[in-house]
């Protein structure tokens, strides 16, 4: 069972802004005058007593959901989902309310914001349909899906109509911007927003999904407004269907140009899990025909600052094809096709659909062109279909309606496509993700500047707590000081960051913490993952255990080969925090730097062991899961790089 102690939690409330748990304060290593120096630049005003005053870094993490459906969303919809934007924020913000399949959900801890990011295109389509919409109702294929969805069936109806848009082939009257349909839809989600934006407490986003799905392949993105509302509904989401629309990321960005410059609000778009592109996510050397030219590469790196490594539909980080000797790589992936199953994955593609892959070919990019497209923070979203925000395990709501707690969801079929082979179960389905930022303060403003600058990281659910900094002078000692954020700040740049020109023989340092989320599972340990661009020409990568919890060693290679156990009961969906350990901090100093050659640096954090999403229903619905399911996963935190270029 969950063992929380309560000196873990009032570390998690110190979050390593300030004063770090009583473990890492036990060694209150002095700090140096050299140090004193630097801290100026976090600590401005030193006259006072307290050491707190004038700190102007951010000192805790924020935790959201920047991409959420609900019932405005076309497949959501038709897939039963029935709550609104204004039911997603008020379940956000930590209400109980009733699920669209009637069963009363909460969240154990409120969110700090939420992007409700409904589908730009077809907003407003299922509300249409289902009033009876005469122009809807006349076409074959408005009829069909009708009865469907009256007739129980919403399930079929959602798959077809995400082939049908995948094919370019929507009926006559489907809502497009300007039509009063669309336009509804667009103000009542601005109105949702606004109304339940609280600065300081909880921040509602203002957002859509740019929906570009050619073929089945996902291309998505989130669009989010740093701005109000009366800046938001000067314009209408930009789509992908002509003669308004476009696929093409290319022309997205075109809209994002023109919807600053009428609104006078910033916005920044979040690339989709890339599992599902096919191949198309991170293109290497031409996209939409069109061969990667520098307008390209610096337009997507101006525009696309984060990247969502981890939802519903799998994680995106690493896959064991393309990283052999990563044995976490394996994490929850979706690797048999594309949304809709209508194309089959092949090995060629997975290269242009990870996050470590698409990190390394920035570096090589950068060297040809100038500029990285692919300098990314990471986060985790939810891309759920429920209005519900509901990514733990032991409190998984699903992907979609049909999916919401029930005996069936263990052995159903989510996607099943004859022709290619492609089937997906519901139990392959994750319990993922939020979003973690770095921000000063719980306002749209500061989150979205946050996100801008790559102050991020992904958890799987979690909410641990992860601080990861690079410099040139980070030393052993300041993994024991009660002050690391402080030092991290003043003595290099945080998780986004970068860090240039070499000092004559000094290797980069880094400073790296973790604290377990306070209800949640020990940590098992943390690592850095390199990648560089080698002397060649050609991309690298290695991974490092930088810190390992349970009085385990770290060998000369730099790897921890013992795992760190397993107390998981499966059959009782339990475990103990007997192993692993609350908190870990490092201090780590890259031991094969070459200042000549670029690289990228992020930490990944794992837990021990627990119970996966499909283990807590087998016990409380009394049931047997299908043979290959797995029951059991390591869950974890992915930070935004630190880059070097020379």
């Amino acid at each position: 069972m969950r063992q929380p102690s309560f000196s873990v939690a009032l570390a998690a409330a110190s979050l390593f802004g300030s004063v770090a748990s009583t473990a890492l304060a036990a060694d209150q290593t002095e700090i140096g005058s050299a140090d004193k120096a630097r801290l100026e630049k976090v600590f401005p005003s030193k006259a006072g007593y307290s050491p707190y005053a004038g700190r102007n870094f951010p000192t805790q993490p924020l935790f959201g959901d920047t991409h959420l459906h609900t019932a405005f969303s076309m497949d959501a919809g038709a897939f039963g989902a029935r709550l609104t934007p204004k039911d997603a924020y008020r379940f956000a913000r930590g209400e109980e309310i009733t699920s669209n399949s009637g069963q009363p959900v909460k969240l154990s801890r409120p969110l700090d914001f939420l992007v409700v990011a409904d589908h730009s295109d077809g907003m407003g389509f299922f509300p249409q349909l289902m009033s009876g919409d005469p122009e809807l109702l006349a076409t074959p294929q408005g009829r069909k899906w009708y009865d469907q969805i009256k007739g129980g069936q919403g399930a079929d109806a959602a798959l077809d109509i995400i082939g049908s848009f995948g094919r370019g082939q929507m009926p006559k009257g489907f809502p497009t911007p300007g039509t009063p349909a669309y336009r509804n839809a667009w103000q009542q989600t601005i109105k949702a927003a606004e109304a339940y934006n609280e600065p300081g407490r909880f921040t509602a986003f203002i957002g859509y999904e740019w929906t570009s799905n050619t073929g089945g392949n996902n291309l998505h993105r989130n669009v989010i407004f740093r701005g109000n509302g009366a800046q938001a509904i000067l314009v209408e989401p930009f789509t992908t269907l002509p003669p308004l629309g476009s696929d093409n990321p290319v022309d997205l960005w075109k809209w994002m140009t023109a919807t600053e410059q009428k609104t006078g609000s910033e916005v920044l778009a979040i690339a989709h899990n890339g599992n599902l592109s096919n191949g198309r996510m991170f293109p290497l050397v031409e996209a939409f025909g069109k061969k990667l030219d520098r307008t390209y590469v610096q337009t997507r790196a101006r525009w696309e600052p984060l990247y969502e490594v981890t939802q519903t539909k799998g994680t995106g980080e690493a896959h064991p094809f393309l990283s052999p000797n990563d044995e976490f790589a394996s994490y929850e992936i979706w690797d048999k096709g594309n949304l809709d199953g209508s194309e089959a994955k092949r090995k060629d593609m997975l290269e242009y659909e990870y996050a470590r892959s698409a990190l390394k070919n920035g570096l090589k990019l950068e060297a040809q062109l100038g500029t990285n497209p692919y300098k990314f923070g990471m986060i985790g979203s939810s891309d759920a279909h429920t209005g519900l925000s509901a990514m733990e395990e032991d409190n998984f709501f699903g992907k979609t309606a049909p999916q919401e707690p029930s005996p069936e969801r263990l052995t159903k079929v989510f996607v099943d496509n004859p022709k290619t082979g492609v089937k997906i179960m519901d139990w392959e389905v994750s319990a993922s993700g939020y979003a973690a930022v770095w921000a000063t303060e719980n306002t749209r403003e500061a989150i979205f500047d946050a996100m801008k600058r790559r102050e991020t990281y992904a958890t799987t659910g979690p909410r641990m707590v992860v601080r990861f900094f690079g410099g040139w002078e980070f030393s052993p000692g300041d993994a024991t000081n009660r002050m690391p954020a402080a030092v991290g700040y003043a003595k290099g740049v945080p998780m986004g960051g970068d860090l240039n020109n070499a000092p004559q023989g000094k290797p980069p340092t880094f400073l790296v913490a973790a604290l377990k989320d306070p209800i949640g599972a020990n940590l098992d340990r943390i690592q850095i993952i390199k990648g560089w661009l080698d002397k060649d020409g050609k991309t690298q990568e290695r991974i490092y255990d930088v810190a390992v919890s349970g009085g385990r060693s770290i060998g000369a290679d730099g790897r921890c080969p013992t795992p760190v156990g397993n107390t998981v009961d499966v059959e009782s969906a339990t475990w103990t925090n007997s192993i692993g350990g609350p908190e870990l901090i490092a201090v780590w100093k890259d031991p094969e730097f070459d200042p000549r050659q670029r690289a990228f640096y992020y930490a990944r954090v794992v837990e021990i062991p627990t119970p996966r999403w499909t283990a807590y229903d087998a016990k409380r619905f009394g049931i047997k899961a299908l043979a290959d399911t797995t029951m059991a996963l390591q869950e974890r935190a992915y930070t935004a790089p630190i880059w070097y270029t020379p």
